[in-house]
């Protein structure tokens, strides 16, 4: 055995035991989408002192994080994205009504001197605990001057409950009380006002014994009211917690409960492990031995992309889960593109043995391996950096998927082609024939691109229904993309959908859109309050028997917005992403084609979407940026087959290469695409209503991109090179071959 396999196969054998190690030692972090609880996002905002950048929002979440450890909330995660926001995770809060009215209160505390009984028409007046509204004098001490707060009771002064606030300054509290105790007793300006979130919640006077200009001393006081013990206690938290240094507003909420995510961790271990069965079926059955290696060297990746996403912390999530799926048929590609140029190396020169020509295989195929899987990053990227929530987490796990299906091809499946390959006959390994696909392909022969013009009008024809769909039907975007709230219920028995409607209407909602399938209840609806959805929970116990709030998600009108805005940048960067690519790659007439074709397929989708009506949320977004990812690795192999047959006969019609290039990667198309198939149809079959649409989602894209690769991308670039005036590209010049002779020269 030569040096390259020996160091290949230790470098195998620490993956393999590291990865094992990591998944037997370590437990996955899974999303609140997965075990249940509430995700809360706040927007830190400006006030007319503070600005709310990164340091004010630092603060704030300093402020959070305390007043979740006083809730009791257990390992609750807050950490800061961006500038502004704030991600709240409390894992098994699954009524997030007390968590965001205690943890998102702005609680913005001050103290002011009350100037007297506000005119009527003052705008700025502040009503007290009886409704008289008082003029007040500018805030004297904030809530970031507090110390400490704690709810009390003390029977000498009553059964009443009260809250005890020490101060920072002791001067600043001095100084209040006493330029207030220089008024005459009984005068609205002896009082003082003690405001929180704008609402005065006590404004007592300063008790006649108090010297003018002396003030309290000490630096503590008591704030009383009708307080019960609960409402002391959230109080205190409040304002020991510490006040906020930026007023705050809730963005986005999701509530997921624990039944849910079970059942979406068991759909999608019930999808990968029958995608994983049929695709290992199929590649054996294509490929034989070397198709039964890459099937072991598949499992081994499914562990080292598990290993990597817990070494790295990452969050497991729904589409998360749905990444690594489909990760698995996409590193199918890698696989079936080395095997493919084997059997072409073997055809060619079988003298030079199986193995040789497994070498050239790996070889030749590493550029269109290497260019099809930096396209994909590219879309795993975008969606890390423009998604949100568990979007997010398919774009890490999407990118996970993509690094470890490198290593299990061009490593794994190496090292184990390389221990059994010179010791079997061509046929049982796999690689003794260019295969039946290719041989029926090669014999008829069809001369696809003398068609060319036929199939643009084609693609066009289906471009233009894509787009009346879109001015007829319009989209149905999500609440992701549109602001509003939508919660699902489930039923403990099937509910009609004209009940379920009415008994949200009899919940003072007649708007909100409902849908009811078998047992579970689906509403969507505007800017509604938890209270607003504990009501409609309420009406539909009462007309269609017990229901069980499942998922519960808000989006802000401004996050909406963002949102949506961040989706269009996401498909467009991304075409101009891969058009820069591949210009830069191979040609310009070569990128402005994959990416006319990439338009065909992304109109595909979404006009079929826009026919039936089906939601275009966040999900659909990373579904069509996947889609971007494997239609432009079509596009790639076909491109590197056709600058790889340009290069070898300049002089040859363009056309003809092209029509040879597409014939060549028929059976890499047509395998690649049946593999990513199986596990799809899993995901469809199996992965439950969350993720059935983005199953269909790809189906639809894959069909659509494989298809455009040959009937869109390769016409359009016979007429684009029509028109350049780029010459052919120029052959590799040759390496210069050294050898060392016995005394060490080199010749």
């Amino acid at each position: 055995m030569s040096r390259a396999p020996v160091w290949r196969a230790v470098v195998t054998c620490v993956v393999v035991a590291t990865a094992f190690f990591l998944a037997f030692t370590m437990s996955p972090r899974l999303g609140l989408d997965l075990r249940g609880g509430t995700q809360l996002v706040f927007e830190t905002r400006d006030s007319p002192t503070v600005k709310a950048d990164a340091d004010a929002t630092d603060r704030a979440l300093d402020v959070l994080r305390r007043r979740a450890d006083a809730l009791g909330v257990v390992d609750p995660t807050l950490v800061r994205s961006g500038e502004r926001r704030i991600i709240v995770e409390l894992p098994g809060v699954l009524d997030p009504r007390k968590a965001a009215e205690v943890i998102g209160r702005t609680a913005q505390l001050t103290f002011h001197p009350v100037l007297g009984v506000a005119a009527a028409d003052d705008k700025k007046a502040v009503a007290d605990e009886s409704g008289q509204r008082l003029s007040l004098g500018p805030a004297a001490i904030t809530g970031d001057g507090v110390t400490d707060a704690a709810a009390r009771t003390d029977p000498q002064q009553g059964p009443g409950w009260f809250v005890t606030v020490d101060f920072r300054d002791p001067g600043a509290w001095q100084r209040l009380t006493g330029a207030a105790a220089c008024e005459p007793v009984g005068e609205p300006k002896r009082r003082l006002a003690i405001v929180l979130d704008n609402e005065i919640i006590s404004s007592p006077q300063v008790d006649p014994s108090v010297p003018c200009k002396a003030g309290i001393p000490g630096g503590s006081t008591q704030i009383t009211g009708s307080f019960t013990p609960q409402e002391a206690q959230d109080l205190s938290v409040l304002i020991k917690g510490g006040a906020l240094p930026v007023p705050m507003e809730l963005i986005e909420q999701r509530t997921v409960g624990p039944t849910l995510g079970e059942e979406a961790i068991e759909a999608s271990a019930k999808a990968g492990v029958a995608g994983v069965l049929l695709t290992a079926v199929f590649i054996i059955a294509i490929y034989r031995l070397v198709g039964l290696l890459a099937a072991l060297a598949l499992a081994l990746y499914g562990l080292i992309s598990y290993a990597a996403l817990i070494a790295i912390g990452a969050t497991l999530t729904l589409p998360g889960l749905a990444g690594f799926v489909l990760a698995i048929g996409m590193a199918v590609d890698a696989n079936v593109l080395v095997f493919e140029r084997a059997r072409e190396e073997y055809a060619r020169s079988p003298r030079l043995g199986l193995r040789a020509a497994l070498d050239r295989g790996f070889r030749n195929a590493w550029s269109a391996i290497a260019d099809s899987n930096i396209t994909t990053l590219l879309a795993a990227g975008l969606l890390f950096w423009l998604a949100s929530g568990p979007v997010r987490g398919f774009g890490v796990t999407l990118a996970i998927g993509v690094l470890a299906s490198l290593v299990s091809a061009m490593l794994i499946t190496r090292v184990l082609t390389h221990l059994v390959i010179g010791r079997v006959s061509p046929r049982l390994s796999g690689l003794g024939s260019v295969g039946r696909v290719r041989t029926w392909v090669t014999r008829r022969d069809p001369q696809l691109m003398a068609r060319g013009r036929i199939w643009l009008a084609v693609a066009a024809a289906l471009v233009a229904v894509a787009v009346a769909g879109l001015v007829t039907q319009g989209l149905n975007f999500g609440v992701e993309f549109t602001g509003g709230r939508i919660v699902e219920f489930a039923a403990t028995k099937p509910v009609s959908a004209d009940a379920a409607r009415q008994a949200v209407a009899e919940a003072g909602h007649p708007s909100a859109v409902v849908q009811a399938s078998d047992d579970v209840v689906t509403v969507r609806a505007g800017q509604i309050s938890a209270d607003d959805v504990a009501g409609i929970e309420t009406a539909l116990d009462g007309r269609v028997g017990e229901v069980t709030k499942q998922r519960d998600e808000l989006i802000g009108p401004s996050l909406g917005e963002e949102l949506r805005r961040n989706a269009l940048i996401a498909l467009g960067v991304a075409l101009a992403a891969q058009l820069l690519y591949l210009a830069v790659r191979f040609r310009w007439t070569f990128g402005t084609a994959a990416v006319a074709a990439l338009v065909v397929d992304t109109a595909a989708v979404v006009g079929v979407f826009a026919w039936l009506g089906k939601p275009i949320d966040g999900v659909f977004l990373a579904a069509m940026l996947t889609i971007i990812g494997y239609s432009i690795n079509d596009k790639v192999v076909v491109f590197d087959r056709v600058r790889e047959m340009w290069t070898a006969d300049r002089k040859a019609p363009f056309a003809s290469i092209v029509n040879g290039a597409i014939l060549q990667t028929v059976p890499r198309t047509v395998n690649t695409g049946l593999g990513a198939l199986f596990i799809l149809i899993a995901l469809a079959v199996f992965g439950g209503d969350s993720l059935r649409d983005f199953a269909i989602a790809l189906i639809l894209g894959i069909v659509a991109g494989t298809a455009s690769s040959s009937f869109v991308a390769g016409p359009l670039a016979i007429e684009l090179e029509r028109r350049s005036k780029q010459p052919p590209p120029e052959p590799p010049k040759p390496r210069e071959k050294t050898r060392r002779d016995g005394s060490g020269a080199v010749v």
